[in-house]
């Protein structure tokens, strides 16, 4: 078990930040878990201004410390707002830069990644944001890479996350690299939250291999989602990685919390959502292209995992009503 943690966690609260992220930052970083031995994070509030409008005036943030907080933190997690047209304050730039330079962690959930690219610190480095802010963050920032079809990108000492709900999945990333994949594990199993979410959005089309400790697992995870439609088994997952099946079992377990043949389904039950929210109609073509073999068998997986036919799966999420 972890002891209370030295590691500070600062998020900059600005006005007309979303409160949903920061409920998601306080979730993860901020809460005390008796479960873990105490507090994972020294976590942090600050704001320029001792009021803070929220988004859309929902409500106002007061009682929280000043920007001097930054100048300590270890992780800086930078505010965002739904108006991404609007520049960002340049005390808040300032402490962004001054943060970035003495090597703190800097993390921007959603359109954070504009706030970080304001600052100058994504210049020649990697970032996401969410899909439909894509076209603009190129246009106003070209020299950052732009990812637009992840859940989050890692890019060492700066974190950029996609739509809202990918702060938890980068909030549980940064754990995960921190603590550990058991922890990581425990702290999603209290938010009821999958500790490794893929696919789901548009910008998730092309998902994303968690960072796991063992770099030899990450491209047998790769490969393997580019061949759902095969008849892929255990031992292949385990000669594709070089090791045993018992190893395989034993790294699956310390590094993702599951067993390879529960990751693969997962994989495949996964592809079939993504298939039908597309509006493909033949279940028979989805249990092909997902190697789950046969309509029975998605059908029963489905249910399982969603509680839905693949019928009313499609009729709920798919783009257009199936005729």
């Amino acid at each position: 078990m972890p002891q209370e943690s030295s590691h500070r966690v600062v998020v900059i609260v600005d006005e007309n930040s979303n409160p949903f992220e920061l409920g998601c930052a306080t979730e993860v970083f901020g809460l005390h878990r008796p479960e873990l031995g105490g507090h994972l994070y020294d976590f942090r509030l600050c704001s320029p201004t001792p009021h803070t409008a929220m988004r859309d005036g929902f409500f106002t943030l007061t009682g929280v410390t000043g920007l001097d907080a930054t100048d300590h933190a270890d992780t800086l997690i930078v505010p965002n707002r739904p108006n991404v047209e609007t520049p960002r304050r340049p005390d808040v730039l300032d402490a962004i830069r001054r943060a970035h330079t003495r090597g703190a962690r800097l993390v921007g959930f959603c359109s954070g990644a504009f706030t970080l690219a304001e600052a100058g610190v994504l210049d020649g480095r990697r970032a996401t944001a969410h899909w439909q802010w894509a076209d603009e963050f190129r246009t106003r920032f070209p020299q950052v890479t732009l990812e637009p079809d992840v859940l989050f990108v890692d890019d060492g000492d700066i974190l950029t996350s996609a739509g809202s709900a990918a702060a938890l999945d980068l909030g549980l990333h940064l754990v995960r690299r921190d603590h550990g994949a058991q922890i990581a594990t425990t702290v999603s199993r209290r938010l009821v939250f999958a500790a490794h979410r893929d696919g789901g959005q548009k910008q998730f089309v092309e998902r994303p291999v968690p960072h796991v400790p063992d770099e030899s697992l990450a491209p047998t995870l790769a490969w393997a989602q580019h061949h759902l439609d095969t008849p892929l088994t255990v031992t292949d997952l385990a000669h594709h990685a070089a090791v045993s099946p018992a190893t395989l079992h034993r790294r699956f377990q310390a590094q993702l919390g599951t067993t390879p043949l529960a990751w693969l389904t997962g994989e495949r039950v996964t592809l079939a959502c993504r298939l039908l929210e597309l509006g493909e109609k033949r279940l028979d073509v989805v249990a092909r292209r997902t190697g789950l073999g046969t309509t029975t068998n998605l059908r029963a997986l489905l249910r399982r995992d969603t509680g839905l036919t693949p019928s009313q799966y499609r009729r709920r999420f798919s783009p257009a009503p199936a005729r």
